[in-house]
């Protein structure tokens, strides 16, 4: 394996706890308005929802917009299934804005910065710019420099998106690391050129709820349980040598 030098992160699942986030702002957005709903519920059948939204985008069934408006839009569709009233096109932004404030997870912080000690990091999301930065203002998570999908007018896994983020840093795919908890970016990133890490995180949509299949040993460059562990494994020797 080539020397390693910049490191990119899958940010939702990844580095926040979306589940967590969504799900609380939902509540007290309904306690504000003595709205009640399975706010758990809603919060994952709205991630689940994402999927589909972004595809329609990267193979040109619909023109570019950016997460923002696509989860504006799978709200209104969502919101009469659980049970809310009609929602008029600012208040479902206003929900959509609920991902941009996330709480990290409790390694993301202090992981990150163990490895911008040596590597550069950034974050490769199916974000926005804007979505990106409120979020680090409100985790403290430090990086180099941010990739959204407005900086590609595409989302993952359009190999535009990997192969734009290692070009725009100036490295070959074989420099950068791709660090992800979900095993289909990890794939896509390993058929760009890049090396990739598996990160469980195995509450992501709950406990004992699986979305994703768990990767076999061995199927990614690196697996580990969380960013500490990953800092440790890069500090103590050379990744070239795993």
């Amino acid at each position: 394996m080539s020397e390693i030098r910049a490191l990119l992160f899958d940010t939702f699942g990844t580095l926040v706890d979306w589940r967590t986030g969504v799900m609380n702002q939902l509540e007290q957005w309904g306690r504000a308005r003595n709205i009640d709903a399975d706010w758990p519920a809603l919060a994952v059948a709205w991630r689940l929802a994402h999927a589909p939204a972004l595809a329609k985008v990267r193979t040109g069934q619909r023109d570019w917009a950016n997460l923002d408006q696509l989860q504006a839009e799978t709200m209104s569709e969502l919101a009469p299934q659980h049970g809310l009233p009609a929602l008029g096109d600012d208040t479902l932004l206003d929900l959509a804005r609920m991902w941009h404030e996330l709480p990290a997870w409790p390694d993301t912080v202090e992981g990150i910065a163990r490895l911008r000690t040596k590597y550069v990091v950034a974050p490769l999301s199916n974000g926005h710019i804007a979505l990106l930065v409120h979020m680090v203002r409100a985790t403290g998570i430090t990086f180099d420099a941010l990739f959204g999908s407005d900086v590609f007018q595409q989302y993952k896994p359009d190999p535009k998106t990997y192969l734009g983020a290692v070009g725009l840093l100036g490295f070959e795919p074989g420099e950068v690391l791709f660090v992800a908890s979900h095993p289909s970016d990890l794939e896509a990133a390993a058929g760009c050129g890049l090396h990739t890490c598996y990160v469980s995180r195995p509450l992501e949509y709950g406990a004992d709820v699986v979305v994703e299949r768990t990767p076999t040993e061995g199927e990614f460059d690196l697996m580990v349980g969380d960013l500490l562990e990953l800092a440790t494994v890069l500090e103590s020797k050379a990744l070239h040598h795993i």
